[in-house]
């Protein structure tokens, strides 16, 4: 039991604390946001200069908005700017008083007199774009500002789901630092010699256009790899092998052949753990059969192997997150972190059917749709290529036919999100499957068949590979 002394004396403590945490708001109420009056009406008095029309597609361009002016005259005065420009009528200072008056908020504004002081207050609207840039930047400090706070209050209030909440607090961060950046059309003449240096990078068997290759010759040659802001869907029936080809892809990201730079992988592991896909990683890298191990019949050359094998993914950009119960949420945040700190080349997730819908009280196909969305979206707002893996129901099977886009299991929605969908499945059995390799004996290669059964920008069609299941590795089929 505490005694009377120390319980008066945390109690004075919490009434410091309230009484510091109220100061603090009020300085907040008392302390003016940033903002630059003389930049504001810079800006709006080269719009009505110019007549509204380059400097206001400037302000568009630039993301300008009435909002994103301090002072509320300002507000209503560009919003009526940017009725006029949409109606497509010249803009001076007659025109906008008079659209102030039918719309009656011309008192709001200031009325003429605050008109005629803006237009004066600059002689030539040339530093029009150094004046948004001003507005624009303090206008971003201010809603940084506004957003922090609101984050502050919701804590205290906070009832949804803590990584729901957390994930739209960094979305409306991100969306204010993407903010920062204009994408603008670009001439021709730019566009022109890019392609120039594409066809030529190709023409000249360079890979310099290509995007995250994944090492095998047909299929490469029918994607020229996985492009940023893709949603790549890899589906197959349980024990096919989508895992170990999506680990093979993610280890010829990270070493690549030909000279290639090195590709920073993420991959999100919902079945298997972290140290179960390194062993992967290394015994196929290493080709030493992982029963061996187990049965402790390695030999020293075997050894020797797979201790060359670690030494040369130590150091690599490979990240492995399993944590065994994700949202698209938890992923999508997951991976702006990592890729803020390294940038990223590809992202992989095992698999979508084990993400964790956000909303436990939908449907699951609806769920499966919200997932598939959030994977999309996750690939442009990083643009990063994003590969998913998926399984397929049990109709091609049944039917014992070659597996189709609308065998993918659960929603449809996958289909129409992705960019790219690979489908694997077991080829029949014939005379060419034998031995790729040495060390590997006639029986135990199996003929995969690798069908791109859509690609948004490219050919559809059959890849056949050869899989390796002592070692868990696919290779260029041998014809």
């Amino acid at each position: 039991m505490p005694s009377n002394s120390e319980t008066k004396g945390r109690i004075s403590v919490g009434k410091d604390s309230k009484i510091k945490r109220s100061n603090s708001h009020a300085e907040d109420s008392i302390r003016i946001q940033p903002h630059s009056i003389e930049a504001e009406e810079g800006l709006l008095a080269a719009c009505l200069i110019d007549g509204g029309q380059e400097v206001i597609t400037a302000c568009i361009e630039s993301h300008i908005t009435p909002e994103s002016f301090f002072k509320r005259q300002h507000q209503v005065i560009f919003e009526s700017i940017l009725a006029l420009y949409e109606q497509g009528s010249p803009v001076d200072e007659i025109v906008l008083h008079d659209h102030l008056c039918k719309s009656g908020t011309e008192d709001e504004s200031g009325g003429i007199a605050t008109i005629y002081h803006i237009q004066g207050r600059i002689e030539t609207p040339a530093h029009a774009n150094y004046y948004a840039k001003i507005v624009y930047e303090k206008y971003l400090l201010r809603r940084l500002i506004r957003t922090s706070r609101e984050a502050t209050e919701a804590c205290y209030e906070q009832q949804e789901d803590i990584s729901v909440f957390i994930d739209k607090i960094e979305e409306e961060i991100h969306n204010i630092s993407s903010g920062r950046v204009v994408q603008a059309a670009t001439p021709i003449d730019k566009s022109l010699d890019e392609a120039v240096v594409d066809i030529h990078a190709l023409l000249n068997g360079r890979s310099d256009a290509d995007g995250v290759l994944s090492g095998f010759r047909d299929l490469d040659g029918m994607t020229y790899g996985f492009h940023p802001g893709q949603m790549i869907v890899l589906a197959a029936r349980p024990s096919v092998g989508k895992t170990s080809l999506a680990m093979n892809l993610a280890e010829r990201a990270i070493k690549p052949d030909g000279g290639r730079t090195a590709s920073g992988v993420l991959v999100f592991s919902l079945e298997m753990t972290a140290s179960q896909l390194a062993s992967r990683l290394i015994c196929s890298r290493s080709r030493v059969d992982f029963k061996r191990i187990r049965d402790k019949l390695v030999s020293k050359k075997e050894i020797g192997e797979i201790t060359s094998a670690v030494n040369e993914f130590k150091g690599t950009p490979l990240w492995i997150d399993d944590a065994a119960s994700s949202s698209i949420l938890d992923i999508r945040a997951k991976a702006r972190r990592i890729d803020a700190k390294n940038r990223l080349g590809l992202i992989i997730i095992d698999y979508l059917q084990l993400i964790r819908g956000t909303d436990s009280r939908a449907p699951r196909e609806q769920q499966i749709a919200d997932i598939s969305r959030g994977v999309k979206g996750m690939a442009k707002e990083l643009n990063i290529p994003v590969l998913v893996l998926s399984q397929l129901n049990r109709e091609s099977e049944k039917e014992n036919r070659n597996p189709r886009l609308s065998d993918l299991r659960e929603s449809g929605s996958i289909e129409q999100d992705a960019d790219v969908v690979l489908l694997l499945h077991r080829a029949k059995k014939s005379d060419d499957d034998e031995a790729i390799d040495d060390g590997v004996m006639p029986g135990e290669v199996e003929h995969i068949k690798l069908v791109i059964a859509k690609q948004r920008n490219g050919p559809v069609g059959e890849v056949d590979l050869s899989f390796v299941r002592r070692y868990t590795r696919f290779e260029n089929f041998k014809r």
